[in-house]
């Protein structure tokens, strides 16, 4: 489902373009009203003071590893960096009609797909229902990559390389996705749970 192939390179080339775009403007407002020189915020930071030029230029597409960084010099959340001016807010809506949906191979677990395109390259999300049994099984992602299982209602188990964890309600486990790993819902009725995957993009050292 979604978008394929070149279109749907197209398309996150150009959401990245916008997201630059954005960023950038957001970045060198907060250094600003930081007081903070180029060299200043690249010392705090961590980040080469040409990568925070080019960024600030719409230049570069930096990566999550970067803006966490700028974030944590800022003292801001990478949500705020992420966004738009205060002069230029952002409301999106995506309605249930333009969720794309996976199932599973045994057809019993359905992922609504809840990421956002712009994202895709570093973080994805998942709005997760498995009847009874269901299981979804997954091959190695990025080396380095994370995932993160939230249990809303129900009962789920993780099988990592042989490891089993299980998590109910309120519980959530996180795990290495950089190797075949298998999700199942080992409970007498449907479940529910949100899934995240940190790509190798966004995890930090």
């Amino acid at each position: 489902m979604g978008v394929e192939g070149r279109d749907r390179a197209k398309t996150i080339d150009m959401g990245a373009h916008a997201l630059s775009g954005q960023l950038g403007k957001t970045v060198q407002r907060l250094r600003k009203a930081y007081n903070l020189s180029l060299s200043e915020l690249a010392e705090q930071s961590g980040v080469a003071k040409s990568i925070i030029s080019q960024i600030e230029r719409n230049e570069t597409n930096p990566t999550l590893a970067t803006i966490w960084r700028l974030s944590q010099a800022l003292d801001v959340s990478i949500e705020r960096v992420l966004s738009a001016g205060d002069e230029e807010p952002f409301i999106e809506k995506t309605t249930r009609g333009d969720t794309p949906v996976l199932f599973s191979d045994d057809g019993k677990v359905r992922l609504a797909i809840f990421g956002w395109i712009k994202t895709v390259d570093w973080l994805q999300w998942y709005d997760v229902h498995a009847e009874p049994g269901g299981v979804l099984e997954s091959d190695a992602h990025q080396r380095g990559s994370i995932e993160c299982l939230s249990v809303i209602a129900g009962e789920f188990e993780v099988e990592v390389a042989g490891v089993l964890q299980r998590a109910r309600a309120g519980e959530t486990l996180r795990y290495r996705c950089d190797r075949a790993h298998v999700v199942r819902n080992v409970g007498a009725e449907t479940a529910h749970a949100t899934m995240v995957c940190i790509l190798k993009a966004a995890v930090m050292d």
